[in-house]
């Protein structure tokens, strides 16, 4: 990676996307830099990892995917008090998103390479 990027901490970041190959490059990427991750392929099993007492710092988050879906999960997440403050970096391609209204830490537009989710995820965990 960027030898001038440092991480001030190490995060347990969740990394909800339906597509494998995202998903794990997405989880690569975040290991190199020192992060553990936890993966999960929808919203139900992001949350089923959650409230099973997966600690997670932050939340990298797709919008479409079958099954219970980005906006429907991080309702979910919302309404749940003991889930609610876990930040969430929206992943997606739809440009048109209310992020102050999901409240979300950060929305990071597909396609993005490496800089852009790191960049994301060390503005996050200010």
């Amino acid at each position: 990676m960027e030898g001038d990027r440092e991480v001030s901490m190490t995060k347990l970041i969740l990394v909800v996307e339906d597509t494998p190959e995202i998903r794990e490059a997405v989880a690569e990427i975040l290991a190199q830099e020192g992060h553990s991750t936890i993966e999960a392929a929808d919203g139900r099993e992001a949350l089923a990892a959650l409230r099973g007492g997966a600690k997670a710092d932050l939340i990298l988050l797709d919008l479409m995917m079958p099954g219970m879906g980005g906006l429907e999960f991080r309702e979910q997440q919302l309404r749940d008090p003991l889930l609610a403050d876990i930040p969430v970096i929206l992943m997606t391609a739809v440009r048109k998103i209310d992020a102050e209204a999901l409240r979300l830490s950060h929305l990071l537009l597909k396609p993005f390479g490496p800089a852009q989710l790191l960049d994301a995820v060390n503005a996050a965990q200010k």
